[in-house]
């Protein structure tokens, strides 16, 4: 059974976090949100400090130089990093894609160690103009060229490509026996000849965390960019999401907790008709259904990282993380901000930046129908249906 309590260390990572968040990433909010842009600079600045204090690449083994925190407390860890910009935390307290521990000797030496150092970043292209969540509908392919790999397409929506030295790319490799695409994963550095990178959209979700266009002119890849194995791509894909999908949220919690805390305060103090509002039935009762939703959302998540933890996890667990807290926060933003009344929607608060960000997360990682399709599957095949 799953022990609530946390151990020693879990509460001294929690306690790390937190102090890390207030004391290095929140003073710089107002900045990134307002300019929309994180300063290289800055960046730098904090990511040398997160490796002081062995909060980097937290996600990652410690055999590879990560702080190797278990799955129930990595999502502690993530839910502290999410009360603060995503652009602050994410990029500057870096988790590498876990994906690269599949990678060789020669490949864990040239892109995975790199990153837990804090030395180069990486980014991941799946997505692309005609294919979202239909992943087999992708067009980049990479065909065999000698003893290496051409590729050519274009990749869009993919996260802080700008600032990333090298990509984790799927591409069509072949067709299986049923005619359907088969896909590869490959390690292609963006200086590469060929590669071209572009500006993306303007997203009011996570001002200052950039996305790219990437563009595949005929690009030559070495035969050892490929990692794992040919046509295993979406196997490779699919550990991976299970990751970031629990790490989503777990982000979400945080926020979540934060606007919950806003809320509470403001209802406890602020007076209307001769008494605080929260004594009122209005407040007071959405109040109430913040913190049952919230708590919810935490079991689920926790209860689907404890699975993790012990090898039991399938697919549906983590997509109910994901889809519980993800709509959760969407709910309980919206709720401060009525909480608040017309302040909540004014940028000097908080409340109106988590509920722009709130948006964006029940559609990247995987939208809220993918999940609900992977749920509904989940429970209806062992019935034939």
């Amino acid at each position: 059974m799953f022990d609530f309590a946390m151990t020693d260390e879990q509460r001294s990572v929690v306690e790390v976090t937190r102090a890390f968040v207030a004391r290095e990433l929140r003073p710089h909010e107002e900045e990134v949100e307002r300019s929309g842009v994180l300063r290289p600079e800055l960046a730098a600045d904090i990511r040398a400090k997160a490796l002081a204090a062995g909060l980097y690449a937290a996600n990652m083994p410690e055999e590879v130089g990560g702080a190797g925190l278990d799955p129930i407390t990595l999502v502690l860890f993530e839910k502290e990093l999410g009360k603060t910009s995503y652009a602050l935390q994410y990029t500057c307290v870096a988790r590498p894609s876990n994906i690269l521990l599949a990678g060789t000797e020669e490949q864990r030496e040239r892109f995975l160690l790199p990153c837990v150092r804090a030395e180069r970043v990486e980014c991941l292209a799946m997505t692309e103009p005609e294919a979202g969540s239909d992943v087999r509908a992708i067009r980049t392919r990479a065909v065999r060229n000698g003893s290496g790999w051409r590729i050519r397409g274009t990749k869009h929506f993919i996260s802080h490509a700008d600032e990333s030295d090298f990509v984790i790319l799927l591409a069509r490799t072949g067709t299986d026996d049923t005619g359907r695409g088969t896909m590869s994963i490959f390690l292609v550095d963006l200086d590469t000849p060929g590669v071209h990178r572009r500006h993306g959209y303007r997203s009011v979700s996570h001002r200052g965390y950039t996305n790219s266009i990437l563009d595949f002119e005929d690009v030559h890849v070495p035969g050892d960019a490929l990692l794992g194995e040919e046509g295993q791509g979406l196997e490779l894909a699919g550990r991976w999401l299970g990751a970031t999908r629990l790490q989503v949220a777990a982000t979400c919690l945080g926020r979540a907790d934060l606007a919950l805390e806003l809320s509470r305060a403001h209802a406890a103090s602020r007076v209307q008709f001769g008494q605080p509002i929260g004594r009122f039935q209005g407040v007071g009762f959405k109040l109430a259904d913040m913190a049952t939703e919230l708590r919810a959302a935490e079991l689920v998540t926790l209860h689907a990282a404890w699975k993790v933890a012990q090898g039991t996890a399938a697919d549906a667990d983590i997509a109910m993380a994901k889809l519980k807290a993800t709509e959760m926060l969407a709910m309980v933003a919206d709720e401060a901000i009525q909480i608040h009344g017309g302040m909540g929607l004014m940028d000097e608060m908080p409340l109106e930046r988590i509920w722009r960000d709130a948006r964006i997360e029940r559609i990247w990682d995987g939208t809220s129908e993918i999940q609900r399709h992977i749920i509904s599957r989940s429970l209806l095949r062992p019935l034939g249906a």
